[in-house]
This record gives structure tokens, C-alpha cells and sequence, in this order.
């Protein structure tokens, strides 16, 4: 169920239960979120959470939508059309895998698990990611690629690199270190070469 129609209430307690969920998340992380924890530390009693959310996930998946709509904001407009594009590409693809590794780090499995079947995440990925392919494609930078093959390429290589990343708790610094080379590998054999 889509939980922005799910709720029941829409007012300023609303939003302090989200904000209150989405700190908790940060710090204990998402697993540990319950709707107990969220009244106790609003002082509130059940029935005002119930009132507004049928359960935690609800919640949760305020939370992430969230939070995934913050890390869209802060790249989207980053783009310069006259600037180096290999390393602009490489420049937004780290800067969002540092962006969304310590909300994913504390959401860890809520995020995966959510990040597989959120097609709407999935689909608006690609899209942003094929206009860069169609782009370089335009300027004869890359070679003549399938933008769809590619673009859903990256989505893995990107998505798949943050999950283990986080799984087996890498340092942030040398998670990005190491994803901008590789990263940079990769995108080195989508060039045009004549």
C-alpha cells in the first residue's frame, strides 16, 4: 500500500512521527524501529500513531521515500553540459554513494529490501542514468551503446557495490576511494576510441 494514501491523519503530529522514526532509524537503526519506541519517545499514546499510520512499515516507508528523494535533490541538478563528462559522471556517482551510505549503513536491510521492489526508484534511476549514456552519445564520447543495457549495467554495478559495501561495513572513505577506480575502469570502456 502507497503509505502516503495509507494515512489516516495528515497534520503536525504526523510529521513528528515520521521525524521521530527517522531518528531512531538513524541511530538504532531501522530494524529496531517500533511503533512502542516511537510514542514512548513522543510521550503519545498508541492510538495517535494509529490514527495516522496502520503500522511501522508505513512509517518506515515515509522514511526512506524520504530519504531517497533528498539524495535525488542533491544530484540532480549537478550536471554540466561543457564540463569533463567522465569525471563529472564519476564525481555524482560517488558523491551519491557517500550520500546514501550511512542512511543505507543504519537502514541497512529495510533499504535493500525496499531498494528491490520500489519501482518507482528503479525506473527514475534508469531515466537519469540514460540521459547522461544519451548524452555522452550525442557528443561522440561514448561508444554507439544500448542506453537501456547500460543504463540498467551502471543501476547494478552502483547498487550491487553500495549493498556490500555496507554489508560487510567498509569504511566510507575507502568504499569511495575504491568505487571511483573501479567506477572509473568502467566507464573507460563505454569511450569512443576513434
Amino acid at each position: 500500500m502507497d503509505a502516503e494514501k495509507g494515512r489516516l491523519i495528515h497534520d503536525e503530529m504526523t510529521k513528528s512521527i515520521i521525524d521521530t522514526a527517522e531518528r531512531l532509524a538513524m541511530t538504532e537503526g531501522a530494524h529496531t524501529v517500533t511503533v512502542r519506541k516511537i510514542i514512548q519517545a513522543l510521550g503519545v499514546s498508541g492510538r495517535v500513531f494509529y490514527n495516522r499510520f496502520h503500522n511501522v512499515e508505513e512509517v518506515l516507508d515515509v522514511v526512506y521515500r524520504n530519504t531517497v528523494l533528498k539524495i535525488r535533490e542533491s544530484i540532480s541538478a549537478r550536471f554540466d553540459p561543457e564540463g569533463d563528462f567522465f569525471s563529472q559522471v564519476v564525481d555524482i556517482v560517488a558523491d551519491t554513494l557517500i550520500l546514501s551510505y550511512e542512511a543505507k549503513r543504519r537502514f541497512n536491510q529495510y533499504v535493500f529490501e525496499y531498494d528491490s521492489v520500489s519501482q518507482d526508484n528503479y525506473e527514475w534511476w534508469i531515466a537519469e542514468i540514460k540521459k547522461l549514456i544519451e548524452f555522452a552519445k550525442t557528443r561522440g564520447l561514448i561508444r554507439n551503446l544500448d542506453a537501456d543495457v547500460m543504463s540498467y549495467s551502471i543501476w547494478c554495478y552502483c547498487r550491487g557495490y553500495n549493498a556490500d559495501a555496507v554489508g560487510r561495513g567498509i569504511p566510507r572513505e575507502e568504499a569511495v576511494k575504491n568505487f571511483r577506480y573501479g567506477f572509473s575502469v568502467f566507464l573507460d570502456g563505454m569511450k569512443n576510441r576513434v
